[in-house]
């Protein structure tokens, strides 16, 4: 009988993810040891000592800053996430977001909060209160979306079916983005741009060192009088100390945001919210569904989909035997890999080979059994960082 792949699970992950998991292939509990592969929603493994066998971790939502990804590449193991399968969740509280912002809701509850029901002049203190909370309405007002991926593209359809003006920026759009864009989005050539000719900001884009702190003091200074943020993106990409600089001064009206940093509490003109993006029951189910299923083609057929580190890799099987060999991206390696097979016999049906940057990942399918030996001489080949046989089972 095959044996079958051990996968732990951190955190409650969607009982629907994990069906995905056929039980005749896959154990799957919070503390099986040893486990091949590691299915995690927000616990943080910067500080675990990563398993022996473990192959392949599946982070169940888009963001991977709790997984220590340099040190899994180092093993060979492929990082998973579920980029866009929240989308539509974030999306709505986006819409909120602005919202709140617009029409002053958050004071304007906490205003009704500090009423006495049993006052016998509540309605008349309601009336007179209300005109504190006057606000405007989201149409013909311009939002600025910095970062056009799935979100950013759902964000800028729903803000025009609002009827709000829309402007965009992001240098590094790809080909289905730019197709999911509606066309009347106008195009902005930098940042710079989005921020002059914006009342509502809206950032999604990853934390990285080039995005860290992209709106700053410097960028909030170009930004309209009573301009609104708002952040869905990751507590990083914003200068906090800019942000409050610029309430106070009133360059800002608002700052919304769903990463509820101590220091941002309580302040005037904030807006947060307790990480609220992802937290639907449907993106919980995308995410897990699709992660699961991630995990599930890449431990029994070697399929790359979605990985942040290695590139997508999808080759049909050709062959009942099949291997993968995930290695340093380093020339010669596909010669040295089919060296090795031919010095044993081995003939090659089909072969694909990807590169992401330092990493590369080779899938081959042969007509006949492989020996351990070989896959033992695969794996002494020099930038070699996992080989894995992936047979078919009879």
């Amino acid at each position: 009988m095959t044996e079958k792949y051990r996968v732990r699970v951190l955190n409650n992950i969607s009982a629907g993810g994990l069906k995905r998991l056929p039980w005749d292939r896959f154990a799957v509990s919070a503390d099986v040891d040893d486990p091949h592969a590691i299915l995690v929603r927000s616990a943080d493994l910067h500080g675990m000592e990563i398993p022996e066998a473990l192959l392949a971790v599946g982070r169940a939502g888009s963001g991977t800053n709790n997984v220590p990804i340099a040190r899994m590449s180092e093993r060979g193991i492929p990082v998973f996430n579920a980029p866009g399968a929240n989308a539509n969740a974030v999306k709505e509280l986006v819409v909120a977001g602005m919202l709140l912002a617009a029409r002053n809701i958050d004071h304007a509850l906490k205003y009704l909060d500090s009423l006495d029901p049993g006052d016998p002049e509540l309605e008349n203190k309601i009336e007179a209160g209300k005109k504190a909370f006057n606000g405007f309405e989201l149409a013909t007002h311009t939002l600025g979306v910095v970062g056009l991926g799935k979100v950013g593209c759902l964000v800028a359809d729903a803000a025009i079916k609002l009827g709000m003006n829309v402007i965009g920026y992001d240098p590094e759009i790809t080909v289905d983005s730019a197709w999911s864009l509606p066309a009347s989005v106008k195009k902005a050539h930098s940042l710079g741009e989005v921020l002059k000719h914006s009342n509502f900001i809206t950032l999604h884009v990853p934390l990285v060192d080039a995005t860290r702190g992209m709106i700053d003091a410097g960028g909030i200074a170009q930004m309209k009088p009573g301009a609104v943020v708002l952040n869905f993106s990751r507590g990083g990409v914003v200068d906090d100390t800019a942000i409050l600089d610029g309430l106070e001064s009133g360059r800002l009206s608002k700052y919304v945001c769903d990463f509820p940093a101590p220091h941002l509490a309580q302040q005037s003109g904030v807006i947060l919210l307790p990480h609220l993006g992802a937290s639907t029951r449907e993106a919980e189910e995308n995410c897990a569904v699709m992660v699961a299923e991630q995990l599930r083609d890449y431990l029994l057929d070697g399929t790359i989909r979605h990985s942040v580190n290695f590139p997508d890799v999808m080759l049909p099987r050709e062959s009942q035997f099949r291997i993968a060999i995930a290695n340093a991206n380093v020339p010669n390696m596909v010669g040295g890999i089919s060296h090795e097979m031919a010095v044993a016999g081995l003939n090659i049906a089909t072969m694909t080979n990807k590169s992401r940057k330092d990493l590369a990942y080779t899938l081959v399918d042969v007509d006949s059994d492989v020996p351990d030996s070989v896959i033992k001489a695969i794996g002494d080949i020099d930038g070699v960082l996992m080989v894995r046989y992936l047979p078919q089972p009879n």
